[in-house]
């Protein structure tokens, strides 16, 4: 099993998830500069949170026209996991792959704090170890991370059980309290908050386990055990 992190200027979480993919889940993991080709034979793809491009014109805009996306996009279509975390979720919405958008907290201020999130599907890539209406204790760091989609693309998020998390109460004013969210298919999923800063007990200060499905998951839907 290998997966491709991809890494943007201004990324700074891709240290993190290759440690916890590599040293704490033995998955071979490669960091992947945004003007590279992804690697041959890789099974699934990692956009770690970060900075991109410092954020300029919008969080995670430029970075989606980045020579790497058009292949990510094209592993997306065939099927492959890909996961996206906070700024790897504002690049997924800003290239397309997910809908809707991501806002400034309507704090208007950076959020760096502990939170829960409730598992709404477990059917996708990333979440089939978990149960439904499981509680994750999580790190969650944005600064626009509000996630909004209009009444029409809400419906249908609903509709087509492409809710993946959501918060237990408002931490950021996202509509229906909205943590994550998959495509129509559930291969490509965007989360908020930070598994990678989570799934260590010597990090979580309640219970690394329930992020650590979330790894887990993709170990099982590669058929690989953890």
């Amino acid at each position: 099993m290998r997966v491709a992190v991809i890494v943007f200027p201004g990324s700074n979480c891709d240290r993190d998830m290759h440690h916890v993919l590599t040293d704490v889940f033995n998955v071979e993991s490669q960091l992947v500069w945004h003007t590279d080709a992804l690697p041959k034979n890789i099974d699934a793809i990692v956009l770690p949170g970060g900075f991109s491009y410092g954020d300029r014109l919008r969080a995670g805009v430029i970075a989606a026209h980045s020579p790497v996306i058009a292949e990510v996009k094209k592993m997306a279509e065939k099927g492959m996991p890909i996961l996206g975390v906070c700024n790897g979720f504002q690049i997924l919405v800003e290239c397309g792959l997910l809908p809707g958008a991501l806002l400034k907290n309507t704090s208007l201020s950076y959020i760096c704090k502990w939170t829960e999130i409730i598992v709404k599907n477990n059917k996708t890539p990333f979440t089939n170890k978990l149960k439904l209406g499981q509680r994750i204790p999580i790190a969650m760091a944005n600064g626009e991370g509000r996630y909004y989609a209009d009444k029409e693309t809400l419906h249908l998020l609903k509709k087509n059980n492409q809710i993946v998390f959501t918060y237990t109460d408002d931490v950021n004013g996202a509509a229906l309290n909205i943590a994550s969210i998959c495509n129509k298919e559930g291969n490509v999923v965007g989360m908020m908050p930070h598994p990678e800063r989570s799934a260590e007990q010597i990090l979580n200060p309640k219970d690394a386990k329930p992020a650590s499905l979330i790894f887990e998951s993709l170990l099982n839907t590669l058929g690989v055990t953890a």
